[in-house]
């Protein structure tokens, strides 16, 4: 039997409305108490000053393997998120050769395990090669461990070759705009849809506040759709591409859109719209991401960037509180995907993130256990980082 006794940390559990000072005890990697006990263990952690959460789950993440390992490979993403606070990430489709199938999915699954890191679940490409053409096998993707399907909301006749939103920065710098319009008409399709079939809607890393209020109508009215968004979106805007000097590190789809937006996705995630924060970690090598803006591809990493600025930017600044930010990267993911993760709840599987809110820091992706380094927060000066990741009972960073 293998234990660990985690000692005198602020457990936060919002899954069982828990904030508290409590001891957690592992058995044989699960979680067997959390309260006053103190059982012998295997091995102490004392956690005093420390915030004890549910393992963090990132929905969202790009992790190239098959195809682009050169960018990212299964065991490096793997690294990067437990570095970053993660026991759990999902990763996105669009590999080469696609995760269409359930040998595809099977490879994803088998991969993670050799590393013995963070799990890792691969999302389901919804047609054979994303070819838009023919249905992927649904039910045998989901045999090979594919936990659910997810909306890239964009209309792509709207936005052929756009590379920035449709504003006033758009046309000074000369750059094809990518408008909220084609954002928003997709989310309103997409809602409209979900209400005629009764299904599940999930909608990926939202900007526009015309979409924020689509989504928050929807809930009302008792649709099934749920949001999640991004700290690149929620705290860079189309300013950042001008003032950096075409940096492409600010390129990425959604691009970055105006302060108006940003103000409207700080609400959605206060007033619960939006349900999940995301990195979108999105690596790409240095030869492909540092050419002109128009021609760099879109994306940046943020799997080890997401909790520091989630805490320093979010939590510190009173947008949303410290249990709303641990919602957001434990339950509330867990239960979009349909995970039994991401809560304390005793039988649970033991997936821990020890968060030390008081770490100052600054940000320097050279350090980074991602192998890209594309990342527009250079230098920036962070307060909070997870220090500890429990994976089934196991230290793992």
């Amino acid at each position: 039997m293998s234990s660990i006794l985690i000692k005198g940390g602020r457990v936060i559990d919002p899954a069982n409305k828990i904030d508290k000072t409590a001891n957690v005890f592992t058995l044989n990697g699960k979680i067997k108490s959390v309260g006053a006990q103190s059982p012998k263990a295997d091995k102490v952690i004392d956690a005093k000053g420390l915030i004890v959460a549910p393992g963090l789950i990132d929905m969202h993440v790009h992790l190239r393997e098959p195809g682009k390992e050169e960018e990212e490979t299964i065991a490096s993403g793997s690294a990067a998120a437990v570095n970053g606070g993660f026991t759990s990430v999902a990763c996105m489709p669009n590999t080469e050769p696609a995760v269409d199938s359930e040998a595809s999915a099977e490879f994803v699954y088998l991969q993670a395990k050799r590393t013995g890191k963070a799990n890792i679940y691969p999302i389901g490409a919804i047609t054979k090669g994303r070819k838009g053409v023919e249905l992927s096998e649904m039910g045998q993707l989901v045999r090979g461990g594919a936990v659910t399907i997810i909306s890239h909301c964009e209309d792509k006749d709207l936005v052929p070759d756009g590379v920035m939103n449709d504003g006033f920065i758009s046309a000074v710098l000369g750059l094809r705009g990518m408008p909220n319009v084609a954002e928003e008409v997709m989310v309103y399709r997409d809602i409209a849809l979900c209400e005629l079939t009764g299904g599940k809607l999930h909608i990926a890393h939202i900007t526009t506040r015309g979409a924020v209020e689509l989504v928050r109508q929807a809930k009302k009215k008792g649709i099934n759709v749920t949001a999640e968004v991004t700290p690149h979106h929620l705290l860079l805007t189309d300013e950042s591409v001008k003032t950096s000097s075409f940096d492409p590190n600010y390129k990425m789809n959604p691009p970055l859109r105006t302060k108006q937006d940003i103000e409207a996705l700080a609400k959605g995630l206060k007033d619960g719209t939006i349900d999940a924060i995301a990195s979108d970690h999105a690596p790409h090598s240095p030869e492909e991401k540092d050419v002109e803006f128009n021609i760099a591809p879109f994306g940046i990493i943020g799997m080890e960037t997401l909790l520091p600025l989630v805490l320093t930017e979010l939590v510190n600044k009173k947008v949303i509180t410290l249990a709303q930010a641990i919602a957001k990267l434990t339950v509330n993911p867990a239960r979009i995907l349909g995970l039994d993760k991401g809560t304390l709840t005793v039988g649970a599987d033991a997936d821990i993130t020890l968060i030390d809110l008081s770490k100052e820091w600054v940000i320097n992706p050279d350090e980074f256990k991602s192998k890209s380094r594309n990342c527009p927060f250079r230098d920036w000066k962070v307060k909070g980082k997870a220090v500890k990741v429990i994976v089934g009972g196991q230290v793992v960073n």
